[in-house]
């Protein structure tokens, strides 16, 4: 399989080219984790993939608790379907908690008396579905000697209390992030021993994100190289093997990969799981593109035709959202109107009206993005 075919075939796979799913959480499912630390630009990948064409209708499914939002797989968040929550921690938790005990012993969380005791307090105070933000939460602590403090002292410990089960994402209060117990909002689920979680991961990632290496799945996982492999070789007779570039991936066969949509142009979230999944293997880059070499926290990529042809940025007004464009001057004026449809599709999922333009030349990036390639 060649380069474009791969990148074709995830384009559909992950339902971006192909029959859109029905509802935000079926997107959820179909790629297990989605990267959500920008929660609202999250809301819009799922909306590229489903019926779910709206803003609100997204954000009611997950006030509803249909998919959750929570720091899972890597210490970032992600969201999640409640039934995948407990088995996921379960595999891939503990490797994380384990990185992160240096930067918490930095924070002061280095006693575990200390952590339990500010976790027993924590669930107290989220019981009985008392959904909270990291402020209310703060201020509640500040009440009592001897707990962490609101700033990252508080960040780590809502983070520790995350990758081990104990709460996950509320109903949002207002713009904010709520906290909730998992044992109230999240049903019980079976046990699973890590070897056939890891399998089930592997299976759940190369369906949802296929094809893809085995690199791609333990930065996505957070795995050893060593759990990664031998959760591809149990997953096996689910999964097929290609090579791209003389690399192995691997897909699920099952899953439906025919592309549907003609020429397209997307809007994707700097976070897209379809953008930042493939490091090596990914959309091939414009020529004269305003900035192909690293990726901006805030400058988003533009896909035309099936290559990442610039940039894109948004600014949120009240009935308004305005999209600034750098797009890469090989575009022909087709692929111009294309880049302009998706930022109607944006403005349509935001129900606000679209102030549109187009920059030229390479945008002020932040300093600290990483390759793109």
């Amino acid at each position: 399989m060649d380069r474009s075919q791969a990148v074709r075939q995830r384009l559909a796979i992950q339902r971006l080219s192909a029959a859109p799913l029905p509802r935000a959480a079926d997107a959820v499912r179909l790629l297990t984790c989605v990267q959500s630390q920008e929660r609202d630009h999250a809301f819009f990948s799922l909306g590229l993939r489903t019926r779910s064409t709206t803003y609100a209708a997204v954000r009611a499914e997950y006030d509803d608790c249909a998919f959750l939002r929570t720091h899972i797989l890597r210490p970032t968040w992600h969201f999640v379907l409640p039934e995948d929550l407990r088995w996921i921690l379960a595999a891939t938790s503990e490797r994380v908690i384990r990185g992160m005990a240096y930067r918490h012993a930095q924070v002061g969380l280095a006693d575990p008396r200390h952590v339990e005791r500010s976790l027993e307090t924590l669930a107290g105070l989220l019981s009985g579905r008392t959904f909270l933000t990291r402020q209310e939460i703060g201020a509640r602590f500040d009440e009592h000697d001897g707990l962490p403090r609101k700033g990252e002292q508080l960040g780590h410990l809502l983070l520790l209390a995350e990758l081990r089960g104990l709460v996950c994402s509320g109903p949002l209060k207002g713009v904010h992030h709520t906290y909730a117990l998992v044992d109230e909002v999240v049903p019980p689920t079976p046990a699973l021993e890590r070897e056939e979680g890891l399998a089930r991961l592997a299976h759940r990632f190369f369906a949802g994100h296929g094809p893809a290496s085995v690199k791609d799945f333990t930065r996505w996982a957070s795995l050893t190289i060593a759990d990664a492999t031998a959760a591809i070789a149990e997953a096996g007779p689910a999964l097929e093997e290609v090579e791209v570039d003389g690399i192995p991936h691997w897909f699920d066969p099952s899953v439906p990969r025919r592309t549907t949509a003609g020429r397209a142009a997307y809007l994707l979230p700097v976070y897209d799981e379809v953008v930042l999944t493939y490091p090596a293997v990914s959309f091939p880059v414009a020529q004269g593109h305003p900035n192909g070499e690293r990726i901006d926290p805030f400058w988003a990529p533009v896909v035309v035709d099936q290559t990442n042809a610039g940039l894109w940025k948004r600014t949120v007004g009240k009935g308004t959202v305005a999209v600034e464009t750098r797009l890469a001057p090989t575009l022909d004026d087709g692929q111009r109107a294309l880049v302009r449809a998706a930022a109607e599709r944006l403005a349509d999922f935001l129900e606000c009206g679209l102030d549109y333009t187009e920059g030229e030349g390479t945008p002020h990036l932040w300093r600290e993005g990483r390759s793109l390639r």
